[in-house]
């Protein structure tokens, strides 16, 4: 029987989707491959399973600054896979970044839609995301109602939430037979210096001014959550707010804060994002006989070994007893920190064009040529 290649890599970012990095790959090598795109819960997520024989469903949604935007989710069957950035990334910015007032509300209406369409089990894919506004937006979107001391309904935005003094859910939708899972390698408490506005903020353009005040209004949801609801989110003493509980959690921090509403809110689980992806995906089928796995992204770097989709492929490639190799743009690890991760050998675009802007432009050619010299090497 011949042996296939597996092609599992993820985007190279701001050139080339998953999709499209997996079938240039395949289509150089001269062998058989199988092309299977996946991510690890953030951008390209809903593509990847899109890829995998799930159908796009696209629904018109609140972008992150209010406008509105065509945003999609994948599903099969009485699965769902809803991707915050479709709806609340950074990319759906239309003029730069909004730290203060940028919403997760499109995101929740994305699983509005997919619940009322009939899903049983939603995945939620956190990572990019434009708002740090704890899920506020994400929960108002679901039903939920989030009132000052007068009555009023806030407005969106992480800062809003300085002033929340109640959470009102007798409209929430009803959720009750769904299962939600998060799919994030992020272990981020909501609160404090290790906290979504706090290490992801800056990203988002806070502030050191922006991110005191956005970790204090998401201290307000987490405690009023607590004291309203009974929902585990934090305590107050004297007038501080604490992480414990769900705030407190790994993971309540992902996506600035909107893993914090999934757990409180939906009861959901968090589980390792490119694990639990790949099984979603089947990538443990996919991969039973084949003589070689490539896998890859854009930069092969320190933040692939915390988690990301290449080192979560080499893992379970390792447990399948198959060899691994990746493709890149760019790599800063060491062979060796490779061979640690279970990739044999990195093959970077950088090596065929150095200059960064070119090898962006020219990806698919030039991972053309890449493959074809990964084939001489481990195929031939």
């Amino acid at each position: 029987m011949v042996q296939h290649v597996l092609v599992a890599p993820d985007k190279f970012k701001g050139s080339l989707t998953a999709a499209e990095v997996a079938a240039t790959v395949a289509a150089a090598l001269g062998v058989p491959a199988v092309e299977l795109p996946v991510a690890d819960g953030g951008d390209g997520t809903v593509d990847a399973a899109v890829a995998a024989g799930f159908d796009r469903v696209t629904v018109r949604v609140t972008g992150p600054t209010g406008e509105p935007v065509d945003a999609s989710y994948a599903r099969r069957g009485e699965t769902a896979v809803v991707e915050l950035a479709e709806a609340s990334g950074l990319r759906r910015l239309p003029a730069g970044p909004e730290p203060l007032t940028a919403t997760s509300h499109g995101t929740g209406e994305l699983i509005a839609d997919a619940v009322k369409q009939g899903a049983t089990r939603v995945v939620l894919g956190l990572g990019g995301s434009a708002c740090t506004d704890g899920g506020a937006g994400m929960v108002q979107a679901l039903g939920a109602r989030l009132l000052d001391a007068g009555g009023r309904e806030l407005p969106r935005g992480g800062a809003a939430l300085r002033d929340l003094d109640r959470v009102d859910v007798s409209g929430f939708l009803d959720v009750s037979g769904v299962a939600f899972v998060v799919a994030s390698d992020v272990d981020n408490p909501l609160l404090g210096p290790h906290g979504a506005a706090a290490v992801y903020g800056p990203q988002k353009g806070a502030t050191p001014e922006q991110v005191t005040l956005l970790d204090a209004a998401l201290g307000r949801l987490a405690a009023v959550a607590t004291r309203t609801h009974g929902l585990a989110g934090a305590v107050e003493h004297d007038d501080t707010p604490r992480a414990m509980g769900v705030a407190g959690a790994p993971g309540a921090g992902a996506a600035g804060g909107v893993g914090f509403a999934a757990l409180a809110f939906l009861h959901a689980d968090i589980r390792p994002g490119i694990d639990y992806l790949l099984d979603l995906l089947g990538f443990h089928q996919h991969v039973k006989g084949a003589r070689l796995v490539i896998t890859g992204e854009g930069s092969l770097d320190e933040q692939t070994l915390r988690g990301k989709a290449p080192a979560g492929v080499a893992r379970a490639a390792a447990a399948a007893g198959v060899p691994v190799v990746a493709v890149c743009g760019r790599r800063t690890l060491t062979d060796e920190q490779l061979r640690e991760a279970g990739i044999e050998a990195a093959y970077a675009l950088a090596d065929l064009e150095p200059d960064l802007g070119r090898s962006m432009a020219e990806a698919r050619p030039l991972l053309g040529r890449l493959a074809a010299r990964l084939a001489a090497d481990r195929l031939s």
